[in-house]
């Protein structure tokens, strides 16, 4: 087992075995820390005991520290029968976010008359064919939960082929368009950084002999031509990439500074490797590129830089949110980019473009969760 973020024993034997919840606890699960920002609404309006799990160690930190009344935040238990089934008595109720379809979970709620919802329900065409390969589980599974908010239209018409059911469905609901910037300052090292002359690559992948950071780094070279004060941080999708990209750092003739060895910003290039962080770099940065958006992996999401005033750059590979880049290039409220060249135009271009922000801002109107959370609170009601 590999616990992405931390590996102290105590979180593993947490994950085998997680202590039982009081009676009549609202069990929720999202996958990792932006999941768990986006659904914090949700979270804070259900009736407690709540208990909140995640797949990381910084979803977990993150719930915790919101200080919410009420609310247990603990690593999630893995889906091994055994494990699963000892949790189900005292459960009123289990929220799944966006696409975390555990088997065991499901089936085990459902024998148990554990009713679940599930919220941002995001499946695309990939998954979908997967679960096409097993589509009676599909059909087992899905049929049984009682609510399904999903995230757009295609991914409501992908679960009711694999057999989800109608009056289970409801209009769909972007829960990350609800995304709520955190309120904490920067620290003093990163309050020093020039934002109209900071860049930021935020969420890079590799994949496919092809590395996004490889591409960010060429394209800050060039745009340093034209600004030589320019500062780069780079800040990978998963932080245990760190040493991987620092020696892409310095095969691109840069020194590598380190937030996870405590380096400071000093130099043109500042490896931004932790997690829960991606707050401080979006608002340290006068534009921003949202990665796994250049190799085929669907992209991240813009609410969160729109939401910190950044100006947003991706690449063509947005499936994973579709609608709110076409509502971005509908108002010129983001800056499509294909390669190094383009990146490094659409740096020089977006760095300190203050009307950007508010364009994006206005195209990325935050949904209304009023009748959602109405049908969640009827449905997860304390007995």
């Amino acid at each position: 087992l590999r616990l992405r973020g931390d590996r102290r024993p105590a979180d593993l034997r947490a994950r085998w075995q997680a202590d039982l919840p009081e009676p009549g606890t609202l069990w929720i699960h999202g996958a990792s820390l932006g999941e768990l920002n986006s659904a914090r609404p949700v979270i804070a309006a259900m009736a407690p005991p709540v208990w909140v799990t995640a797949n990381t160690v910084a979803g977990r930190d993150a719930v915790a520290g919101w200080g919410l009344p009420g609310v247990r935040a603990t690593l999630a238990p893995l889906d091994r029968r055994g494990a699963q089934a000892r949790l189900m008595p005292g459960l009123r109720g289990l929220i799944v976010l966006e696409n975390e379809l555990w088997p065991n979970r499901l089936d085990l709620c459902a024998r148990a008359g554990v009713p679940v919802a599930l919220v941002g329900a995001r499946l695309s065409e990939r998954s979908s064919r997967r679960w096409r390969r097993v589509a009676g589980l599909a059909r087992h599974l899905l049929s049984r939960i009682d609510l399904i908010a999903p995230q757009d239209t295609g991914s409501a018409a992908r679960l009711a082929a694999l057999g989800a059911r109608g009056e289970a469905m409801m209009p769909p609901v972007m829960l990350k368009a609800a995304f709520t910037p955190r309120d904490r300052p920067l620290p003093p090292d990163l309050a020093l950084l020039d934002r109209t002359g900071t860049v930021l690559a935020a969420a890079t992948h590799a994949k496919g002999g092809v590395a996004e950071e490889e591409i960010a780094l060429a394209g800050f070279a060039l745009a340093r031509i034209s600004r030589p004060d320019l500062v780069l941080i780079l800040a990978p999708r998963h932080p245990e990439r760190g040493d991987e990209v620092a020696r892409m750092i310095r095969a691109a003739g840069f020194d590598v500074r380190r937030r996870s060895a405590g380096d400071a910003p000093g130099g043109p290039v500042y490896l931004a490797d932790t997690l829960g962080e991606m707050d401080l770099w979006y608002r340290a940065s006068g534009a921003a590129f949202v990665g796994g958006s250049l190799v085929d992996v669907g992209g991240h999401s813009p609410y969160e830089p729109a939401a910190y005033g950044c100006p947003i750059l991706h690449g063509p590979h947005v499936g994973n949110f579709v609608p709110a880049y076409d509502a971005l290039a509908a108002v010129v409220g983001a800056v499509a980019v294909i390669d190094a060249d383009s990146l490094a135009a659409g740096w020089l271009r977006a760095a300190g473009d203050d009307a950007m922000p508010d364009r994006a801002r206005e195209a990325l109107a935050p949904p209304d969760l009023a009748r959602l959370i109405g049908r969640l609170q009827r449905l997860f009601a304390p007995r």
